[in-house]
C-alpha cells in the first residue's frame, strides 16, 4: 500500500540469530540495506500470506503504516461519502476503518480466510461496524460487479496483481460502475526499466515491529523478469524468542506496471488522471498514487 516515506540506513549486516533446527535461512548478501520499521517499504505492498502461519508479513509490513488510510479516507469525503468498493481488501486495513468513519464498504477478495478474519474484526467492534460491511470473494480478473460506488480502492499496489492481459476489463468494469462524481484511486510502484535491465535484482533487510517479546528480521529479495514484466519477490525471516528460533520462508509475485501503458488503459476505459503522487524511492524507482475520475 502507499506508506509514508523513510531513509534507507546504510549497509549493514543482519544481527545474529540463534540455529533453528527447521531448514536453514538462505544467507543474506552482505550489501543489503537495513530498513527501520518506520521506514518505505518499496514493492512489498501486495504480499499476501499464504497460510496462518504467514500471516505477521501482511501484518507488519502494512499495519504500523497508517498515513494511506487518512488519505484515502479524506478523499472518500471528497467523493461525497460511500459506497466504498474495496478491491483486493486482504484482512480489512482499510475497509474496517472505513466502516468504523461509517461508510458502508464492499472489500472484495480471492481469499476466503482474508475476508473471514475482515468479518471477525468487524465483529469484535460491534454491529455499527460490521452491518457496514459486505464481502465478496472473486477474483479481479473477470470481476463483475452490481452496485454503483462512489469510491474505488486498489490499494496496496493491488493493480500489480492483476495480469496485463486482464486489466483493461478491470478498469472498464470499475469505471461503468463509478457514481457521477466518483473517483478510482490506485498505488503502484514505478520502476525505470532501464535500471532494471542494468540490475534485475534488490536485497535489503528491516526488523518487523512486535510486541510480544519475539524479535524478528525479514532479508527480502526482488526479483524482475523484464521478458515476462514480472517479479518476484522471497521473504526470509528469522524469529527470536527467549527459548527459540525459528525461520520461515513465504514469497510473493507480481507484474511490474508500465505507467505509460496503464495510463493509456485508464483513458481506453474512460477515465483520466485527475491527481499524480509520487514518491521516489530511488533513483529507479518511485511509489505512486493516481485519483482517476469519469470522462478520460
Amino acid at each position: 500500500m502507499h506508506t509514508p516515506s523513510g531513509v534507507f540506513s546504510p549497509p549493514l549486516p543482519l544481527p545474529p540469530v540463534a540455529p533453528a533446527p527447521s531448514a536453514p535461512l538462505a544467507p543474506a548478501p552482505r550489501a543489503a540495506a537495513v530498513l527501520s520499521p518506520a521506514g518505505f517499504l518499496p514493492g512489498l505492498e501486495s504480499a499476501a500470506p499464504a497460510d496462518e502461519d504467514s500471516l505477521w508479513l501482511q501484518d507488519a509490513l502494512l499495519g504500523p503504516h497508517s498515513a494511506d488510510i487518512v488519505r484515502y479516507l479524506g478523499l472518500a469525503r471528497d467523493c461525497g461519502g460511500g459506497p466504498v468498493l474495496d478491491l483486493g481488501c486482504g484482512a480489512g486495513r482499510l475497509a474496517v476503518p472505513f466502516a468504523r468513519q461509517g461508510f458502508r464498504v464492499e472489500a472484495v477478495d480471492r481469499d476466503a480466510d482474508s475476508l473471514e478474519r475482515l468479518r471477525a474484526w468487524g465483529r469484535r467492534i460491534g454491529p455499527q461496524v460490521s452491518e457496514r460491511l459486505v464481502t465478496t470473494r472473486a477474483d479481479l480478473a473477470g470481476l463483475r460487479l452490481r452496485g454503483g460506488y462512489r469510491l474505488v480502492l486498489l490499494a496496496g499496489a493491488m493493480v500489480s496483481a492483476v495480469p496485463p492481459r486482464d486489466r483493461p476489463g478491470l478498469l472498464r468494469e470499475i469505471a461503468a460502475h463509478l457514481e457521477p462524481g466518483g473517483a478510482l484511486a490506485l498505488d503502484f510502484t514505478a520502476h525505470r526499466l532501464r535500471g532494471l535491465a542494468e540490475d534485475p535484482s534488490r536485497t535489503w533487510a528491516f526488523q518487523v515491529p512486535r510486541f510480544d517479546g519475539v524479535e524478528e528480521w525479514t532479508v527480502a529479495r526482488q526479483e524482475f523478469d523484464l521478458d515476462g514484466m514480472g517479479e518476484h519477490i522471497t521473504y526470509h525471516s528469522v524469529r527470536t524468542g527467549k527459548l527459540s528460533s525459528e525461520r520461515v520462508v513465504t514469497a510473493t509475485r507480481k507484474w511490474i506496471v508500465d505507467p505509460e501503458r496503464l495510463t493509456a488503459e485508464l483513458h481506453g476505459a474512460g477515465l483520466r488522471v485527475e491527481r499524480r503522487r509520487g514518491h521516489r524511492v530511488d533513483e529507479r524507482t518511485e511509489s505512486v498514487l493516481l485519483v482517476c475520475r469519469a470522462g478520460g
